[in-house]
């Protein structure tokens, strides 16, 4: 028992303290504030259920990586979910969407997700990972898997994506309101 309370509090204390870091990642891998709070959720059972095992010195970096794997699994989960709702709706022959979904969506919410979906997944994540979580771009490279140059490569592409995607929606407008 004095064993788990000791391990309670070094993680309230190691932890804890980047979970907002966590929420913002979740939110800026494309995630609804539900589903971001879930995704959080089920990232820190996990870390709790693995914390003992740490050995890495910077928490921070371990626990987005569990975020980023969660945001995955759930990702999976949905499409399957949606492939499973879209094959009920063929064989019931109704295509409509969900209306209460689309009303749960706040306005803000969906204006995130418009902005990030013109982005691909590897560069929402570096940019969140840099950006939100403000990972230095070894410990993107180590929480993705892949070499430093392509964190910086990612992320320079990212950037300059959204530059454009945010030029071309004003230009959009301020030709709409002349």
């Amino acid at each position: 028992m004095v064993a788990a309370s000791g391990q309670r509090e070094r993680f309230a204390a190691q932890v804890l303290p980047h979970l907002d870091d966590a929420y913002r990642f979740a939110r800026w891998l494309g995630n609804a504030r539900a589903d971001a709070e879930d995704i959080v959720q089920e990232a820190m059972l996990r870390a709790f259920r693995g914390f003992a095992a740490l050995r890495a010195p910077a928490v921070k970096p371990w626990l987005l990586t569990i975020v980023r794997n969660c945001h995955v699994d759930a990702a999976r989960q949905r499409q399957r979910r949606e492939a499973d709702r879209q094959a009920l709706a063929d064989a019931q022959g109704a295509g409509a969407p969900d209306p209460q979904l689309a009303a749960i969506q706040s306005q803000s919410e969906l204006e995130l997700q418009r902005l990030l979906s013109g982005l691909s997944a590897e560069h929402r994540e570096t940019l969140a990972l840099r950006e939100v979580a403000e990972l230095s771009y070894r410990e993107i490279a180590t929480l993705t898997g892949v070499p430093v140059g392509t964190v910086m490569s990612r992320l320079s592409r990212a950037r300059e994506s959204l530059r454009e995607h945010w030029q071309a929606e004003t230009q959009e407008l301020d030709h709409g309101m002349r």
